[in-house]
């Protein structure tokens, strides 16, 4: 009960303390709070990065291929060059590949679209119907183009859900009107659901997908290959035999002898979902590293403040221990004083750390998630912070000698 007792007054001592200096404590913990609210909100975006991805792979599925061409390299550098894919290599996949494989090309290029007096830069999407069965697309309204609208090179169009905001009208006015794409004049037939992506410079979205015969013969000049080539495998047991047909018909299209490196290669969806999420993770953790060192520099505030305090208050440690306390009260103090600092900046931080993350969702739709693991980590690096810089003033504080310290003016 004693004990107890004692552990209160000393609490309450050093929370008075810093009353006392309530514009100083402020301003201490102000490298606490900047810290602590950087590396909460640098953690939501990998967190919120992260569970976009995983959302992705649900949504895509992981029997989902991605055939694209072989990109040359120099010394691990890109060197832009690249072997080519062609509809050809399509078609022969989709009539010569294993069963239960579908399959759709895919060319793009970024290019004015138009309606009435709004326009903006899109990405133009040249594919087969089968593209939106594999990715598990939905339709809001209306209807996706159909094999004979490719056969027939017609200018239709389906658009993402973010195409009707990008062109300022709702997506119901859109629907059966027609919109410019170069001006060239396409029918919109069909609304696509949303459909979200971790990379915000693909977004799916922000597509107008039209047939792959209009997008090569009508829009993009006579352009005869393809960005790559989709894939899903229908049955989840023959993906290595479909890995296998696939590169045998790629092969044989491309005159490969064999044991002749590929110019094409084939992945997984997953992978290359998870490649662009460890990437994200890296540059989370590297913002997040950045971002602590200002919680090291606020540290080093609290430890300078605290010296300061010691010599300040001399005196007063001297008159606590000529009245009975011991060397542990007076470090105790001293440490309470310091930890209460950081976990008060803290907790502001982290405030200010979630009410950041909320802010780049709410205001530029990116994908954010403050986690409790990440609050409970900065809180506990807080903690740590105030006991490691708090150690030495305190220690000073109690190796004060009492008469010294009573003759201290």
């Amino acid at each position: 009960m004693k004990g107890t007792k004692l552990l209160l007054e000393i609490v309450a001592v050093a929370v008075a303390a810093i009353r006392a200096n309530a514009l100083r404590s402020a301003l201490t913990t102000l490298g606490i709070v900047i810290g602590v609210g950087a590396v909460i909100t640098m953690v939501a975006l990998g967190e919120g990065a992260q569970r976009a991805v995983e959302a992705q792979i649900e949504s895509i599925g992981t029997t989902t291929l991605s055939i694209n061409p072989l990109r040359s390299r120099s010394m691990g550098v890109s060197t832009g060059q690249s072997s080519r894919m062609y509809l050809s290599d399509a078609e022969a996949l989709r009539d010569r590949a294993s069963e239960g494989l579908l399959v759709a090309p895919e060319v793009s290029s970024r290019q004015q679209v138009t309606y009435l007096r709004y326009n903006s830069n899109l990405e133009i999407f040249g594919t087969w119907p089968s593209y939106f069965e594999i990715n598990n697309y939905t339709l809001a309204a209306g209807r996706l183009f159909n094999e004979g609208e490719v056969q027939g090179r017609r200018r239709v169009a389906v658009i993402g859900s973010s195409v009707a905001d990008e062109l300022q009208t709702p997506p119901e006015v859109l629907l059966g009107s027609t919109i410019q794409v170069r001006g060239i004049i396409f029918d919109v037939v069909g609304v696509l659901e949303e459909k979200g992506s971790p990379n915000p410079w693909q977004n799916p979205d922000e597509r107008v997908y039209i047939p792959v015969s209009t997008a090569q013969y009508r829009v993009f000049g006579g352009r005869d290959y393809l960005n790559g080539i989709s894939a899903k495998v229908l049955d989840p047991d023959g993906m290595d035999a479909a890995y296998a047909s696939i590169d045998g018909v790629l092969r044989r299209e491309h005159r490969l002898r064999p044991g002749e490196t590929a110019d094409f290669q084939i992945r997984n969806a997953t992978d290359l979902l998870n490649t662009f999420a460890e990437t994200g993770q890296t540059f989370t953790f590297l913002l997040a590293g950045i971002a602590g060192v200002s919680l090291l520099v606020g540290g080093i505030g609290i430890m300078n403040i605290m010296l300061v305090s010691v010599t300040e208050r001399t005196r007063e440690i001297g008159v606590r221990k000529a009245l009975g306390a011991t060397r542990a009260n007076i470090l105790f103090q001293f440490l309470i004083e310091s930890l209460a600092l950081c976990l008060l900046g803290g907790a502001i931080g982290v405030l200010f750390g979630w009410g950041g993350a909320t802010l780049m969702r709410q205001v530029w739709n990116w994908n954010t998630a403050v986690s409790v693991d990440s609050v409970v980590l900065a809180l506990g690096f807080s903690a740590g912070i105030g006991l490691f810089f708090g150690i030495w003033p305190a220690r000073r504080a109690a190796r004060l000698d009492p008469i010294d310290s009573l003759r201290y003016e």
